[in-house]
């Protein structure tokens, strides 16, 4: 897609230079293995990126995030980073991604990027120093225990990967944590020096001018140092929000490796750092199935940490209409002053067209709908790669797999490569636009390449995304207004948007069955604010099957 209007343009549109560009703003996930291929290895870099940038300022947002692209083994793709400061050559060079940042910026899009400090690879410079010696500098950097007495490790923690989250190694003679793969040791946080460190790692980027921070795991920062046993949850406690269902990891009450209280005062010395800076922003990734929405409240509230977090709640759950009035409304009972960030997809979660279970004939309209629904949240938002254009969940032989999760627990759990298959440009040609390989790193599905951004008419699924993202743009209740929950029904979801006395009525009709609901403020919002086939009678709204209204105050 050529970009034809000049940034000066989008000036007037987006958001301008402000203390708080991140309040309601749209940012759109790029992750570059998979965006675009510059160099012909079958592998996405930062090139590939920045020659794509035009495209993702057509749509209409106002940030990207860049998932991993540090210096890395790759054992988990990025999220085990060596060099905090390097560009892993896969990607490019440190030049490339200046040249990234500065092109974003003219198309005056913010660039967020992730840091991945709760733990690094086996690989980093610090841990092979850590694990040299119990009595080295930098012996104390990592989590290391000794063997209980019959030499099994100290405690009944898990790793989210399977197993357990202790691995012994032999240097040493002793036992260190790794929330994750055995490969991904976890950093002491109860280290002095181990936090300064990682705040100049921050610094470094924030020197660069990066616009704010993706913060990944950013509740296991911190452990208890007493090593106490975690407890067994209750059976009818146990769910899979955070882990997939077949892993042991969810039977456990998550109360002492992660989501301690004194990660409170590491994410303070962060917000204080950033502030230094101007226009910086973070979002915090939060795996918590027992305490998610009060973690959110804390570490979102007082203006003196997170500036905001996202939820797990919408990246699984059911598509129906009282469990998201229920969410909406817990939340914003809980979150005060805190700001939410809303997402359906990302790189580690199944995409929701094929998570929420839509037949082939449904996509496209349920694929308008949801972006309708999550884009009309209080709150800022995150889009994923390819949900534009209504991409379905890939399907990926276990031959194929690269993903370690996925290994371990197939058949049961296929893990994460079915969402992060490289992005179709082209319906056309072997690669779809993607790279000029013979081979891409993960394979494009057919059905993938039918919805190519070449392939996206008049009225497709892309350009829906942009229309109703220029709608949210010229609506300021929508980017920035309060919300109330008016009604729910078992198809529709009804809320008002509001902000300085100006109102919205927006309801959603959230099941694939025509539906009619009853509400005693039509006659005040009768005037509809977007095209609609919904039809009013009195205070009944009828709306087809996954469709939407928007209703104004017609006084």
């Amino acid at each position: 897609m050529n970009h034809m209007t000049q940034p000066d343009s989008h000036s007037a549109v987006r958001l301008t230079k402000q203390k708080d560009w991140w309040r309601g703003a749209v940012i759109y996930q790029i992750y570059p293995r998979s965006f675009q291929d510059s160099n012909g290895d079958g592998i996405g870099d930062l090139k590939g990126i920045t020659d794509r940038l035009d495209y993702v300022a057509d749509l209409g947002v106002d940030a990207i995030w860049l998932s991993p692209f540090f210096t890395s083994p790759m054992k988990d793709f990025g999220y085990d980073v060596s060099d905090y400061r390097g560009v892993d050559p896969i990607f490019g060079t440190l030049q490339d991604f200046d040249q990234l940042l500065a092109k974003a910026h003219r198309l005056d899009l913010k660039v967020m990027i992730d840091q991945v400090i709760s733990h690094t690879s086996d690989q980093h410079d610090w841990f092979k120093q850590s694990r040299a010696s119990k009595d080295n500098p930098k012996a104390d950097w990592y989590v290391w225990a000794d063997a209980k007495p019959d030499g099994s490790p100290p405690n009944n923690w898990l790793s989210i990967f399977g197993g357990s989250a202790w691995t012994w190694d032999p240097r040493r003679c002793q036992y260190y944590l790794h929330n994750f793969l055995t490969s991904q040791p976890d950093l002491n946080f109860h280290n002095a020096d181990v936090t300064a460190a990682l705040l100049d790692e921050v610094r470094f980027w924030l020197d660069r001018g990066v616009d704010g921070f993706r913060l990944d795991t950013v509740n296991f920062y911190v452990h208890n140092e007493s090593l106490e046993d975690n407890p067994a949850l209750p059976k009818d406690q146990i769910n899979s929000t955070i882990a997939p269902a077949v892993n042991p990891y969810n039977w456990q009450d998550h109360v002492n490796d992660k989501s301690r209280p004194e990660n409170i005062d590491f994410l303070k010395r962060l917000r204080a750092l950033l502030d230094e800076y101007d226009h910086i922003t973070t979002v915090g990734e939060i795996g918590d199935a027992q305490r998610q929405l009060d973690i959110m409240a804390a570490y979102t509230s007082g203006g003196d940490k997170l500036h905001m977090a996202y939820t797990f709640d919408f990246l699984g759950g059911d598509f129906n209409a009282k469990y998201f009035a229920q969410k909406i409304s817990e939340l914003e009972a809980i979150l005060t002053d805190g700001w939410p960030c809303w997402a359906f997809s990302n790189h580690d979660v199944q995409r929701h067209i094929s998570r929420w279970g839509i037949s082939p004939e449904q996509q496209v309209a349920f694929a308008k709908l949801s972006a309708e629904v999550l884009l009309s949240l209080r709150g800022s938002v995150c889009l994923y790669q390819g949900e534009e254009l209504a991409l379905p969940e890939a399907e990926v032989a276990f031959e194929d797999l690269v993903d370690p999760y996925g290994i371990e627990f197939w058949p049961n759990y296929k893990g994460r490569d079915g969402c992060r298959t490289p992005m179709v440009w082209e319906h056309e040609g072997g690669q779809a636009g993607f790279t000029t390989a013979n081979r891409t790193w993960l394979p494009i599905p057919v059905e993938h390449q039918r919805r190519a951004v070449d392939a996206q008419t008049d009225g497709s699924v892309m350009h829906h995304y942009q229309d109703f993202l220029a709608f949210r743009t010229a609506t300021p209740q929508l980017r920035e207004g309060d919300i109330k929950i008016i009604d729910a029904t078992d198809q529709v979801l009804a809320f008002i948007r509001e902000l300085d006395g100006e109102q919205m009525l927006c309801v959603f009709n959230m099941s694939d069955q025509a539906a009619t609901i009853e509400l005693p403020m039509l006659a005040d919002f009768g005037v509809a604010a977007r095209k609609t086939n919904s039809t009013i009678a009195g205070n009944q709204l009828s709306l087809p099957a996954l469709s939407s209204y928007f209703g104004v105050n017609a006084s």
